[in-house]
This record gives structure tokens, sequence and C-alpha cells, in this order.
């Protein structure tokens, strides 16, 4: 086993399948953590497990969180309808501060294991907007992590990685390829079933419908 960990930020969908897969083939020893955190999209928990089994993880960890307690998100609040066509501006899926809280708690299980690098899925390319996935974004979030944590201010200190902030979806589709990730376990839907079938409306579908036929890779998703 390498003693060189990593900790992924594992949803389930397409992004989080191919930095995991990029992750093992540069070596490191995966960790990856999933959040239960009120989201409609229940399926894509169990697309993550699957995931992690079939990538070969060292541990899966999947948090409870309480963020539709707050509200504000389609994702969270099943009194805002899930957008099925593209609207201006940041949209309602937008869930407030998930990449914060999600990256915050990955810190401190990177600090509890050793890790120095912790993954995750941004794309600033083919994405909806949202500005917690922005570049500007993952560079500050890894000043605060340097900052805040006893392995910043004494240790080597933190990467925060991510690898597909600058790559079409079609390309990350190519990537996973490449690395045999099986898009058929993954989900990436909005508002997918409890059989993990996709809607093929919202913004989320048509990114990935679109992607891999950019790609020319055959779409395995199931749809409803």
């Amino acid at each position: 086993m390498t003693d060189k960990k990593a900790v992924i930020l594992l949803s389930g969908g397409l992004d989080s399948a191919t930095i995991l897969a990029q992750a093992r083939a540069a070596g490191f020893a995966c960790y990856s953590m999933s959040f239960d955190y009120g989201q409609r999209h229940r399926a894509e928990l169990r697309a993550a497990e699957r995931v992690a089994r079939e990538l070969g993880v060292v541990e899966h960890k999947v948090i409870g969180l309480n963020l539709d307690g707050i509200g504000g998100s389609a994702l969270t609040d099943s009194a805002i309808a899930v957008p099925e066509s593209p609207t201006e501006g940041i949209p309602v899926t937008y869930v407030p501060a998930r990449n914060t809280v999600f990256l915050s708690l990955a810190l401190g299980w990177a600090e509890v294991l050793g890790a120095r690098d912790i993954f995750i899925g941004v794309n600033a390319v083919d994405y909806s907007g949202y500005p917690d996935c922005r570049p500007a974004f993952i560079e500050a979030f890894e000043r605060v992590a340097n900052l805040a944590t006893r392995e910043g201010v004494e240790g080597r200190g933190f990467r925060i990685q991510a690898p597909l902030q600058n790559l079409s979806k079609a390309q990350i589709v190519q990537i996973g390829v490449r690395h045999g990730v099986d898009y058929g376990l993954t989900v990436s839907c909005y508002q997918a079933d409890e059989d993990g079938r996709a809607c093929g409306k919202c913004d989320s579908c048509r990114l990935r419908a679109a992607g891999f036929a950019a790609a020319g890779v055959a779409d395995p998703t199931r749809y409803a």
C-alpha cells in the first residue's frame, strides 16, 4: 500500500468518478467521501458506493449533513422545481455553500489520514454556473486549508486538486474511458428516480448527454 494518500470527493456522478480514476492512476491510495446532505437525487449515494467499490478505494465514508434544513436550492427543497430548460445567472440548483462545506470536511479527514491531496471534480467550462466551481474559489480554499490546519502550519500543507477545471465534458468522458471508468455505474441527474434513472431534461442531464455525443462515446445513462 502506498503512503501517497488522497481524499476524493465522490458524488457518484460522471466528473467525480473520473477524478477518482485519475487519482488512482497517479498512484494515490484513495479515500472517498460522499455526503448525504438531504439531496432529492439520493440515488447518487448508491452510485458513489458502486464507483468506490469498482475503482478499489481504501475506504469510502458517507457523512450525514442537514443542508435541507437550510434550504434555498432545488436540490434540497422539493417545493422548488428543478429547471428543465436553460436559465440565466446562477440556477436554483445551486446549493448554498455546498463545496465550501464539503471541502472543509474532506480537509479534516485528510489531516487525520495524513493525506496531503484532496481531489474535487469541479468544472468551469461545461457546468451550470455555480460560483463554488470556479478556479478562484479552489485557489482561495487551498490558501484557507494551509492557514487553518496544523498540517498547513507545521507540516507539508495541502493541495486542492481540481484536474477537470478547464476541460470540456467531452474531454472528461474521454479521460475516464482511457482509465476504464464504467459510466453506467454513475448517476448525474438532479432528479433521478429511486432506481437511478435520469430525467433527461435537467441541466446536468443535458451536459452529460452532450459530453458523450461530442466525445463519440456511447451514452450508458438509463433514462426514466
